[in-house]
Order: C-alpha cells, then structure tokens, then sequence
C-alpha cells in the first residue's frame, strides 16, 4: 500500500460559471484566446480533479474568476459551485461571489453562502475583486454591513486583483509602449497587485479594523506588495490615529497566500517579518499549474528556510485552521 499523500490546500483557485458566460462582457471572451483556459476555467469537474492530483492537491477552495456580477447572477454562480463541492466532498471548498457595488446584497449573500442554514450551502468565505467596475473601494462606511456580516459568521474574505478602471489606464499608459505592454504593467504584471496594497491599507486607515477587531482579509501572490514595505508602512501610518499600529492589524487580522509566484525570494522576506502561522499556499488555477507549486514546494523543502512545522502549515493546517477545513491525506 502506497504511503497517504501529506495534506495540500490552495485557496486562489478559479472558475467562471454558467452565469457569467452567458453575459457578453469583453473581458471573459479574452480568456478564450488563451489555447485551453477557457475549457479549464468552466470546468468543476474531472479535468480540475486531474491538475489537482497532479500536484498533490488536496482540496481546492474554488472562487470565481471576475467579479462584477448581479446579486442574481451571483446566487446562480454560488448555487453552481456548491452542486460542484457537494459533488466532490473533500476535495472542493467554496469562497462566495458578492455583489459588491451593492453592499447590503453583498452581505445577504455571504450570509446565504457561509451560514449553512440556507439553500444547503456552506461556504468558507468570500473572494472579492479590489474594486468594482466603476472604481468603488470598500472603506467607506456603507460596507460595514458587509463587514459585520463576515465577523458575525466569522469567515475571511479574500480581496482578489481585478484590472485596473479606465481612469488608471488614462493616467498610466504610455505612448511609447505596445498596448499588450501597457496592459501588463497596469494588471498582472504589476499594478493590480499593488492596488490590492493600497485596498488594504485604506482600510486600515478608514478605522475598519477599529470598528471590526476580529474582521479576517487574505491576499495573494506573497501578500501583494506588502511584506516588503510593511517597515515603512508601520512608520508612516503611525500618524494616522488608529487604535493598533498597522504592524498589530497585520499580525491579527490579515494572512496571505503563496498564488502562482514560483520563487523562494519573496518568502524569504515575508519569513522574516511576518507570523508564519499566516502564510499560505495556493497556486492560481487555471492561470498557474498544480504540478509547478508542487515543484516550488519541493525546492521550499530542500532550501532549508523553514522548519517541517512551518512547511506543514504553509501547505495545509494554516488555512485548515482559518477555514475550519476538515482535510484527510490522499491514500
């Protein structure tokens, strides 16, 4: 009998459903010009199973792709990807889709997704793009509701990137550059991992974390910029008169995954300066391969930068703990 597969957990793992494909939106019909993505961004089923066991994956928590959706277009996707968690126990969790320009809808959703006490769902939280279409953050006070919500039901959400307004793209493209380079620079390349940063740093000086002490926000890809200023960060915001020092918020209220960022030099900062019990592993499917992770967990393993009990928490028990997650080995 083969020795069970120690425990892996990814929590940046996409899907765009059923309802989303059924509205023209210029931004989904990009990802059909990809060879293969679309197919595996539509897909809950076998072929996600098969990256997954490719890469020792466990369980995936699986979230939509793009934000932006209708509450009704919302509760069709959250209905879709709970048939696929019930279809697949124990390998597939769900983080919900929220209306997010309508923050009382948003907060009823969570509640129907993350309770379990309605339509059968029981998700573990929430993922949420940095903004809405038309440039809405989250500070402002007409999102405590949603806020309270994800406290009361004690789920994290997850402040995803998403592409920049056209207000950014106005003020940041450049006549000297090809729109494909421009395009780069402005999303994946660069800059929508940065305005996650400033997402998380507006509410931390909007007193959100003030008002909602217990409040739990996950970001991606090594923490989205963070780590590496947070000495500055801690200095500068200490004149914004909040109740804890961002370094306090930091360590309490926010953990960060590992999403398709193969390298071992980020870790290294973000082992030095943050809670290592608030770093976890993902990969970013469909945009990322399980199988490259598992490579870059091996090359974690052998580098000597961590300890067996922090290498098991990056791979699985840190976010089993925070998404109360039941997780058995794969025999």
């Amino acid at each position: 009998m083969s020795k069970p597969t120690r425990p892996i957990i990814t929590l940046e793992e996409h899907f765009l459903s059923r309802a989303a494909s059924a509205s023209p939106n210029p931004r989904n019909e990009s990802f059909r010009a990809i060879p293969g993505l679309y197919d595996q961004f539509t897909e809950l089923g076998p072929k996600r199973i098969a990256d997954m066991d490719a890469g020792q994956v466990t369980m995936q928590v699986i979230s939509h792709g793009p934000g932006d959706l209708s509450p009704a277009q919302c509760r069709d996707t959250n209905n879709q990807l709970a048939e696929a968690v019930r279809s697949y126990p124990g390998r597939f969790a769900g983080f919900a889709e929220l209306p997010m320009d309508k923050p009382e809808e948003a907060a009823k959703e969570l509640y129907r997704a993350c309770s379990g006490k309605s339509d059968g769902i029981k998700f573990v939280g929430a993922l949420v793009d940095s903004h809405t279409e038309e440039g809405l953050y989250y500070d402002g006070p007409e999102f405590d509701v949603l806020w309270k919500e994800a406290t009361s039901l004690d789920v994290p959400i997850y402040i995803h990137p998403t592409w920049p307004t056209d207000k950014l793209v106005t003020a940041y493209q450049s006549p000297n550059l090809p729109e494909d380079v421009t395009t780069a620079i402005l999303a994946f390349g660069f800059g929508w991992h940065s305005d996650v940063a400033i997402h998380v740093l507006r509410l931390y000086a909007a007193g959100v974390f003030d008002r909602f002490p217990t409040l739990k926000i996950i970001s991606g890809h090594m923490g989205e910029m963070i780590p590496y200023m947070l000495q500055r960060i801690e200095r500068v915001s200490s004149r914004w008169g909040r109740e804890r020092s961002f370094r306090e918020v930091w360590d309490s209220n926010l953990w960060l995954t590992t999403s398709g960022n193969w390298a071992l030099d980020p870790l290294a900062c973000i082992l030095r300066n943050t809670k290592h019990d608030r770093i976890m592993y993902s990969v970013d499917y469909p945009f990322a391969k399980s199988c490259d992770g598992l490579k870059w967990l091996h090359e974690l393993e052998e580098s000597g930068m961590v300890t067996a009990e922090t290498l098991e928490g990056i791979r699985w028990k840190n976010a089993a703990r925070l998404l109360k997650l039941d997780v058995q080995p794969i025999p």
